[in-house]
């Protein structure tokens, strides 16, 4: 689906398309996905706080000049009101071969709901050391 069809869904959706969006280097349907409002954030694991349109377009290019990624988003941990909504999930990469371990991103993805539906207000993503967690949501513990 496009991003642009996706944006009078859910904030669910709205970040699924921004993860499609992603997989498919598409920069235009990537950036519909976000809010007008100029105090747009994003930050890219180890990368400085971007601010604004112009600054978090020109990020994406950069990344997508070396084609698509490939981010497999679960353990969505989501807390929601009327005009906002929060998730934290993990962003798991493929690994690229043996000799690069795995990684995982610890994301916070923050959207608010506008007269257009709900738009990315702000991405945080940064790099998380050791093994991915567990999702405890689906583990099985015994005390």
């Amino acid at each position: 689906m496009s991003a642009k069809k996706q944006l009078n869904g859910s904030a669910d959706e709205v970040e699924s398309a921004f993860y499609d969006a992603i997989s498919r280097a598409d920069l235009d349907g990537l950036m519909h996905l976000w809010a007008d409002d100029e105090e747009i954030v994003c930050i890219h694991p180890g990368g400085s706080r971007l601010i604004g349109h112009a600054a978090i377009r020109a990020s994406f290019e950069v990344i997508f000049e070396r084609g698509s990624v490939q981010i497999a988003a679960s353990q969505l941990h989501a807390t929601h009101n009327m005009l906002t909504a929060v998730h934290s999930v993990i962003e798991q990469i493929p690994r690229q071969s043996d000799a690069i371990p795995d990684v995982h991103i610890l994301a916070t993805n923050v959207y608010v709901k506008t007269p257009h539906g709900w738009r990315i207000t702000m991405h945080h993503a940064s790099v998380a050391a050791g093994k991915a967690p567990l999702d405890l949501f689906k583990a099985s513990v015994l005390h």
